[in-house]
């Protein structure tokens, strides 16, 4: 087949992937709070980041009105059944909000894992809770760590997935999506339907909106079975970044539901005292969303905002002196995992790389578990064996995927989870440019607790995985500030950390702290124009769509003219090395490329 030209395939997108074309969206729009973003950090650090944590303000009032809405009482009573009847709550997302379920799961077998371990005398009663959540993520745990191209647009692919966790009537699905139209997800709905469980559908635009444009959207939103939660709080800090507002509502919203029906349910199986034991105390939704206020007040203090603008004025020095930062943490694992793989489509920088492949570069950042080798850390992080795919070319066809997808499927199997190393394995890489930076992140007590003496575990282990470090610091967020010794430069952000059984407030703080945080930093280094991605990747249907309104918008043209230009650079990245093609942003280049058309000055 003649292969087709950069028209052809623009015009066939334009006309036949009209469901990807998404930029009526409100969490694909330009947030007038941060237009200017990138002057304003270019300026000063501080008056950009504060711009950025300004779009947090507007969760708290719509949170406070879901919590005291009908669907959001019937999700948090559809768990409390689910509890009670010997169920499971099985939570679904892709990208952040697959990573966000994949929290939500961790969170609940972590704090089951530390209470029965103080009190296994009640195992009898709750110890089947341990086991009462699950996650899938579109792409498998896998995804955790690197995204998987295209897995997002299919629904059968979602489909199964659900289906292979075997949901049954006496289980609660909850799926999220940010944007409310991710194919995958709607997939895991309709599989959570046919099962006969009581499912659930949290996003964050307009269910009204959604329902009039887009067909698989509205499939489920209109359909009576289907609790529809609207969490639509506006356009993102950055334009179509739903890893900020969007996924910290919705696990406001989901943890707080949860935390609501794991209290009542352990109320009617448990004494006070046992409850006292557990650590266990009522937990209402309005006061998670009063703490929430609070913390936000927090982050934005003067004395915080300078604390986290001299942390990013140090990461992006590094970075833009070609270095690399190593992050170390203990119970931080997986929010930083959530942030720091979200970087890579963001603001296409190197991803994540197992240890077998030498083409592709280095990762500008790790996460690293000090005292475990990888198989145990990935163990640790998810308190579970990860559940990843290794789906046959001949399950692929009967999915109906793509041609490309059937005849190379995505290596993503457990074995290849594995070789990404994040334990404390020698790894030189981290080491071999200059400047490179080892940061501990420390949330809450952790803070006093590893400068204690003696030494914690953890603090040893550290220790002997970073001699080799030019540069050490330690981003404290919480709690009082670590002591310096051994520690290098201390950034600590002080804040306070509510104890939940979910340690609700143990991930928000550093989600928000780490997603401006680094958004800020890419901005510094060039990577944003204005408050746009200008750097995103195009792994799927809705990315290619934004990369084209993006080039667009920058290059001053109409929406075919862009789609033209995007995917004659496409052709042109093509012909690259993939060691140099990996760390271009088609979206930026085919922005350029109008930009120097138009005769505007170069670069």
């Amino acid at each position: 087949m003649e292969k087709m030209t950069p028209e052809q395939r623009a015009d066939q997108f334009i006309r036949d992937e009209k469901q990807f074309q998404l930029g009526f969206l409100i969490t694909e729009q330009s947030h007038p709070k941060t237009r200017g973003l990138s002057d304003a950090l270019a300026e000063e650090t501080q008056k950009g980041l504060a711009m950025l944590y300004s779009v947090d303000d507007d969760i708290p009032p719509v949170l406070e009105r879901v919590i005291a809405s009908e669907p959001f009482a019937k999700l948090a009573a559809s768990m409390k059944r689910s509890l009670a009847g010997g169920g499971r709550i099985i939570f679904s997302g892709c990208g952040a909000t697959g990573r966000l379920a994949i929290l939500l799961d961790a969170a609940n077998r972590r704090f089951w894992t530390e209470a029965l371990a103080r009190c296994p005398e009640l195992a009898r009663k709750c110890g089947g809770w341990l086991e009462a959540t699950g996650a899938v993520m579109t792409g498998g745990d896998y995804a955790l760590v690197k995204s998987v191209e295209s897995f997002e647009d299919y629904a059968a692919f979602g489909y199964r997935q659900m289906s292979e966790r075997n949901p049954a009537p006496a289980d609660t699905v909850v799926a999220i999506s940010e944007g409310g139209e991710t194919s995958s997800v709607i997939g895991t709905i309709h599989a959570g339907l046919d099962a006969g469980a009581e499912t659930h559908f949290l996003f964050n635009n307009p269910a009204s909106l959604m329902a009039e444009r887009i067909v698989r959207s509205r499939e489920v939103i209109e359909d009576p079975r289907v609790n529809v939660i609207d969490l639509t709080t506006g356009p993102m800090g950055i334009a179509g970044s739903t890893r900020m507002q969007a996924t910290t509502i919705e696990m406001l919203a989901a943890g707080a539901a949860f935390e609501k029906a794991l209290f009542e349910a352990a109320r009617e199986r448990l004494t006070a005292g046992e409850l006292a034991l557990l650590g266990m105390e009522e937990r209402t939704p309005e006061k998670t969303a009063a703490e929430f206020r609070t913390l936000l007040a927090q982050l934005k203090s003067a004395e915080n905002l300078k604390t986290a603008a001299d942390y990013i004025d140090f990461e992006a020095e590094i970075y833009g002196a070609g270095g690399r930062v190593t992050y170390f943490a203990d119970k931080a694992m997986i929010d930083i995992f959530t942030d720091t793989t979200e970087r890579s489509p963001t603001f296409k920088i190197p991803p994540f790389r197992a240890d077998n492949d030498t083409v592709s570069p280095a990762p500008w950042a790790l996460v690293k578990d000090p005292r475990h080798d990888s198989v145990t850390a990935w163990k640790s992080i998810l308190y579970h064996e990860p559940n990843c795919i290794s789906w046959t070319p001949e399950e692929y066809r009967q999915m109906g995927a793509a041609e490309s997808i059937v005849s190379d499927p995505p290596k993503i199997g457990v074995e290849e989870l594995y070789r990404f190393q994040i334990g404390n394995e020698p790894d030189p890489s981290r080491t071999e440019v200059s400047p490179n930076a080892a940061v501990a992140l420390l949330l809450g007590s952790e803070g006093a607790v590893h400068t204690a003496e003696p030494q914690s575990e953890w603090r040893r282990a550290y220790d002997a995985q970073t001699g080799g470090y030019q540069v050490k610091g330690v981003l404290a967020i919480g709690g009082s500030a670590p002591k310096p010794d051994g520690f290098g430069r201390v950034f600590h952000i002080d804040a306070d950390l509510p104890a939940t059984p979910l340690d609700l407030f143990g991930h928000l703080a550093p989600k928000l702290a780490l997603n401006n945080i680094s958004s800020a930093t890419m901005g510094k280094l060039g990577r944003l124009s204005s408050n746009w991605m200008a750097h995103v990747a195009a792994s799927n249907k809705k990315l290619i769509d934004r990369s084209i309104r993006l080039a667009a918008e920058l290059g001053g043209v109409d929406y075919r003219t862009a789609a033209i230009e995007f995917f004659r650079t496409l052709d042109e990245l093509a012909g690259l090395p993939p060691s140099e093609a990996g760390t271009i942003s088609p979206a930026a280049r085919a922005a350029r490329n109008l930009r120097l058309r138009n005769g505007a000055p170069r670069d």
